[in-house]
């Protein structure tokens, strides 16, 4: 039997999976990343990590038939990456470090939003697409096309890079990027955190987290789903950046569902309906837009995407 590996490189941990030639899921594990002398280690230690797999379980190296690797941040076709700030990698191929570490065996990148987006087209909440785009709502936000079962990368590898669209939200800070407005500053994770404190400050809104010194979104989405005035205020400007951006993608491509995952989606409904809300204000066209729905592989998603881009490009998919 010919194993496939899916690989979820973090900043923070790298998880893996080992999977069968039919895609099912064999094992999975994480190791902490090792960011030391520029990243260099990372790829060495992944490889370690398969091949002490491979020999545990008894597997001969030639029954490897792919690694495919999660990066966060973009990737080009031959699997370059000009800068990985997570992970302290400039003009850096991790493919063809992997198969310098691991000869004869075939391995890819992608970016691991595209990855997740997808592990959710072909076994998750976008199974019965023929186009979809998964978001994820983590520290930032992040975005992956999938159409007709092939990511769409774009040239640069920047497609989907949705926390970067700016809705018409007046806003004077800047984003990390460099932009001012940037959906990354109110949907994600932090920026619903920045919101809330600015609403606070405002003195516009009642709120319970008025007492607390220090909360997360998931206090804020706790609080919203109680009927809390200022969380729910949050959740609406938030959502509703991310809604339009919505709006905006549909017109540019016309997907057949939006895959809503990473940390804050597991608030739940809540966040599909206020996203929803401000989508339909903004789509004109046609009468019914995208389907809005929830992920469902949860963290998973991106050893699960990883495993099918090894499979595309050993041929077996």
């Amino acid at each position: 039997m010919n194993i496939l590996f899916g690989v979820d490189i973090g900043g923070t941990q790298i998880k893996i999976g080992s999977f069968s030639e039919k895609g099912e899921l064999l094992d999975k594990w994480a190791v902490d990343t090792d960011l030391s002398d520029q990243g260099k280690r990372i790829i060495p230690a992944v490889a370690g990590e398969i091949r002490k797999y491979a020999s545990e379980h008894q597997i001969p190296m030639d029954r490897i038939a792919g690694i495919g690797m999660g990066i966060p941040g973009p990737v080009d076709k031959d699997g370059y990456v000009k800068v990985c700030v997570n992970l302290n990698w400039r003009d850096f191929n991790p493919v063809t470090e992997m198969e310098k570490e691991l000869p004869g065996v075939c391995a890819a990148a992608e970016n691991d939003a595209n990855l997740a987006a997808l592990g959710e087209y072909y076994c998750g909440a976008g199974k019965s697409a023929s186009s979809m785009m998964l978001v994820t709502l983590g520290t930032g936000v992040g975005g992956g096309i999938i159409i007709g079962g092939n990511i769409i990368s774009g040239s640069h590898g920047i497609a989907g890079e949705i926390g970067h669209i700016t809705p018409h939200i007046e806003e004077h800070e800047k984003c990390n990027c460099g932009n001012t407005g940037c959906v990354d500053q109110f949907a994600s994770a932090t920026g619903m955190v920045r919101i809330m404190k600015k609403l606070l400050k405002s003195g516009e809104v009642e709120s319970v987290l008025t007492m607390e010194e220090d909360f997360s979104a998931k206090d804020i989405c706790t609080c919203a789903s109680k009927g809390d005035p200022g969380a729910k205020k949050c959740l609406e400007i938030c959502m509703g950046a991310l809604g339009e951006a919505l709006s905006v993608f549909s017109h540019a491509f016309d997907p057949e569902i939006y895959v809503i995952g990473g940390g804050v989606s597991k608030a739940g409904q809540i966040i599909i309906d206020a996203i929803e809300q401000e989508y339909d204000k903004h789509f004109f066209l046609i009468e019914k837009g995208a389907k809005i729905t929830l992920a469902a592989l949860g963290n998973d998603a991106g050893i699960i995407g990883g495993s099918i881009l090894a499979a595309k490009h050993a041929g077996l998919k």
